[in-house]
């Protein structure tokens, strides 16, 4: 399974956007606190309209109990501007839980943590005059290439793609 991390959020639309992604994949959706939010806001499920009931959700006080709660149970990618690999290169096809941790929109993933995993960082290429994408792109970006590498494995039923073009 793909999971969908947000260390402390704080644009209730790219939570919104975000979930509606993870709906959308099948992927889960965890969210560490602080929010800048109340995920019961109107913001954050005008944004994920119905797909809200489809989410696979959990809520962690802080990101050392997301640590906790989820210690060896797969392997950990960080999300930054500030990696030297970048998201294309690494190999996301394996039967192991996936976990893509992304930080808050205006500052990102805490130093700390980074410097604990250079090697699991990972980074979306951009022009250097960027300072970053969108938060709910790069989480489609990334998630999408995971899902790719897997042969879109988790959104196949009976054999075929599922999915409407609306």
């Amino acid at each position: 399974m793909i999971h969908i991390v947000l260390v402390e959020p704080e644009i209730p639309q790219n939570t919104g956007n975000i979930s509606r992604t993870c709906a959308a994949t099948g992927c889960a959706l965890h969210l560490v606190e602080p929010l800048g939010f109340s995920i019961d806001e109107k913001a954050v499920r005008r944004a994920g309209l119905d797909y809200w009931k489809y989410l696979n959700l959990t809520v962690h006080k802080s990101y050392e109990e997301f640590e906790a709660a989820t210690q060896g149970m797969g392997r950990k990618y960080f999300c930054t501007t500030k990696a030297k690999h970048t998201y294309s290169e690494m190999d996301y096809d394996t039967k192991e839980d996936l976990y893509f941790i992304f930080g808050r929109e205006t500052r990102g993933l805490p130093e700390r943590i980074l410097k604990q995993h250079p090697e699991e960082c990972i980074r979306i290429p951009m022009i250097a005059e960027a300072r970053s994408l969108n938060l709910s792109n790069s989480v489609a970006i990334i998630c999408y290439e995971a899902l790719r590498q897997q042969n879109f494995e988790a959104l196949k039923l009976e054999g075929e793609l599922t999915g409407r073009i609306d």
